[in-house]
């Protein structure tokens, strides 16, 4: 089975969708039309859609009912939630929300795979076990796939199947790679107290401005002088909040910041790195630190056999020369949760073509995504499930 040309044929619809959903996004645990919408397309290909209570988002099952039992299950899985971003394209279909965007390319997730479940339900019946399409609520959270795991979405699935549209990635080129390809998430808040003093007087006061400071500087050299350098580490402190006035030495300092890692020593060493540094760099000034830290996406890894079996899926698609290598991205994605359970496996579809004007990265006010691209990328969903129940190769 061949699914380019079929797909191919599909590429009015799933366009047309990708432009529905970018014309009306929603956000994280919000996506209550866009569940709706999903779930009347599927009903339109005989395809019942399910639902979990106090979430959005919906799965559904197509495969052979008169297969034998034991059959294999292979999950699709898209995301389709927006990000809190203004849009400030010239689009006809520009999002009609105030404030909010998709802009990561969400929208196409959902299209490819409502593109691809046709493909597959046209097949259904040649089908040697069950496909479950996963339309996922809430991965800018960073929480969303934890929802459905806990909901037993996993329960009766042998391998998972995911992919991002990526700006980074000429258009038509496909990406799968083996091993760790993005990074894990962790947050943190640091609390830095301080005492008041009048400004003109700093010697009666301890300024947590000033030991906030310090402690920025002195973290960074956690990346260059505490990893191990062959470990890819990422330390961020993205927000400030702090003081009470302009002729006041603060008394408190909030520092908020990211954590990224794709070695699981690294990430567990992390926490209390940062804990020493900001305690012994606030006691020369003599401030105290207050430490919250939070553990989200895990690593997110390639299995081996998974990544080979999704290659030769693109190379029987479209030919060897579809496929483009990519660097492991030290962002982050929370189909991780998925690959931390079970086999899985994740990759990339290039949206980049500078005729067109999709150059701008991720999360920018100016994202595009190059269409002619996108029937590519349900292919790949249905001939990844095709290949993995019918060619027994794993």
């Amino acid at each position: 089975m061949n699914f380019a040309a079929e797909a191919l044929k599909q590429e009015n619809y799933i366009i047309k969708m990708r432009r529905y959903f970018h014309k009306h996004p929603e956000l994280s645990f919000k996506e209550y039309e866009t569940t709706g919408k999903i779930a009347e397309e599927l009903k339109k290909m005989d395809i019942e859609p399910h639902f979990y209570d106090g979430l959005t988002g919906c799965y559904a099952i197509i495969g052979n009912k008169n297969s034998k039992t034991g059959q294999k299950t292979v999950a699709l899985r898209a995301d389709i939630d927006a990000l809190p971003v203004e849009e400030k394209t010239d689009l006809p279909y520009k999002s009609c929300v105030q404030g909010v965007m998709h802009a990561c390319g969400h929208d196409c997730h959902a299209a490819m795979l409502l593109g691809a479940a046709k493909l597959l339900k046209k097949h259904e019946k040649e089908l040697n076990g069950r496909v479950k399409l996963i339309f996922q609520a809430a991965e800018e959270s960073c929480h969303g796939a934890e929802g459905y795991i806990k909901r037993g979405i996993l329960n009766d699935v042998d391998v998972i199947y995911g992919t991002h549209v990526w700006a980074h990635l000429d258009a038509p080129y496909i990406n799968f790679e083996p091993g760790y390809r993005m990074a894990g998430c962790d947050n943190f808040s640091l609390d830095v107290y301080g005492r008041s003093a009048h400004g003109s007087m700093p010697q009666q006061g301890a300024d947590a401005i000033v030991s906030a400071a310090a402690i920025i500087m002195n973290i960074q050299t956690l990346v260059s002088r505490r990893n191990d350098a062959r470990r890819p580490l990422v330390i961020t402190v993205g927000q400030i909040e702090g003081g009470q006035n302009f002729n006041i030495i603060a008394n408190k300092v909030t520092l908020k910041g990211t954590v990224r890692t794709c070695d699981a020593q690294t990430r567990q060493s992390v926490e209390e790195w940062i804990r020493e540094t900001a305690e012994n760099t606030a006691a020369v000034f003599k401030t105290t630190t207050k430490l919250t830290y939070q553990y989200f996406a895990p690593p997110l890894y390639n299995d081996d056999k998974l990544a080979e079996l999704a290659k030769n899926a693109a190379a029987k698609l479209y030919g060897d020369k579809a496929l483009r290598p990519v660097q492991a991205a030290m962002g982050s994605e929370d189909f991780s949760y998925f690959s931390e359970k079970i086999p899985a496996v994740y990759g990339y579809l290039g949206i980049r073509n500078e005729k067109s004007g999709a150059i701008y990265p991720h999360h920018s006010d100016h994202f595009l995504a190059d269409e002619e691209v996108l029937h590519r990328g349900a292919a790949m969903y249905a001939q990844f499930a095709w290949d993995y129940l019918n060619q027994n190769t794993i």
